[in-house]
């Protein structure tokens, strides 16, 4: 009778323990001949905002306040030019991968407003059967700090900005398995530098309430962007630093990174190869419907 319980025992501890890794895993989707990764970020708390020994950012980073996040799936890497042209067909971007043939090279999509991510993650959905979308604010700078592995890093992956970041330049970097920065405690690539990442949310200023999985105001005049960019007078790097510019407003300094929720998303591969986040973009109206604020 001991050994039986031994052994059913040993079956369930199998079970929870495949269980376990492959809601863990990264997921690998195609789309149209193009695959990108998508890396887990286990949910959890952590104190979002600036810190107070921090004297160089601005006024809205602050207060710091508790924000608790649910698990969820962030992009590997930006998405790219290749991905894009994938799913809307063309490419807005003005610098183009001046290798396409190359697999492993590509440039992040640029000139794309937030209005326009919003189509491009609608179709996407629609041919892979997955729900994404942009990450919240929340989720993007847990994300950017490392999550439950984080170090405590003023970038995404470093103190130093050369280590993670492409940043003083005239135009976006390559992207993918080429790419010569690393990555941060996650695995993930370019959250600082490279380009502006459209969230989600609305943007507002903070309260030091604390929140779980929150979704920005309903209503506003400006979106989140996070992570900076490759523009040489572009300086909000730091993992806790904020922009904002209108939903109808694109540039060559602002793309995006994919977001996939953990419920309903249980299996590791869709429709596809193991592959990074390389891809082309698609063609996008540039229109500036609320204006443009940056700092």
């Amino acid at each position: 009778m001991m050994m039986k319980r031994l052994f059913l025992l040993g079956i369930l501890i199998s079970f929870v323990a495949t269980l376990y890794s492959q809601t863990r895993e990264d997921k690998y989707v195609e789309v149209g001949g193009c695959s990108f990764a998508m890396v887990y970020v286990e949910g959890g708390s952590f104190m979002m905002g600036a810190p107070n020994n921090d004297s160089e950012v601005d006024a809205d980073t602050r207060p710091a306040h508790k924000v608790t996040l649910s698990s969820y799936y962030i992009g590997k890497y930006e998405v790219s030019q290749r991905l894009w042209e994938a799913v809307m067909g063309s490419d807005p971007s003005t610098y183009k991968n001046p290798m396409p043939d190359n697999e492993f090279i590509d440039v992040p999509v640029h000139d794309v407003s937030w209005e326009d991510c919003q189509v491009f993650v609608k179709k996407l959905s629609k041919m892979t059967g997955q729900n994404f979308r942009l990450p919240t604010e929340a989720e993007w700078e847990f994300a950017a700090r490392g999550g439950k592995k984080s170090k405590g890093y003023k970038y995404a992956g470093s103190n130093s900005l050369g280590e993670v970041a492409y940043y003083d330049a005239e135009s976006p970097a390559f992207i993918g398995p080429s790419r010569p920065r690393r990555g941060n405690e996650l695995g993930i690539y370019d959250m600082t530098g490279n380009v502006d990442e459209w969230c989600q949310d609305w943007y507002a200023p903070y309260t030091k309430a604390a929140q779980v999985n929150p979704k920005g105001p309903k209503t506003g005049s400006y979106r989140v962007l996070r992570g900076g960019s490759f523009f040489k007078y572009n300086k909000n790097w730091k993992v806790y630093e904020r922009m904002k510019d209108g939903n109808g407003y694109s540039s060559t300094r602002l793309g995006l990174r994919l977001v996939l929720s953990v419920q309903g998303n249980a299996s590791k591969t869709t429709k596809g190869t193991k592959s990074s986040s390389t891809s082309k973009s698609g063609k996008s109206t540039k229109t500036n419907k609320t204006g443009k604020t940056r700092r």
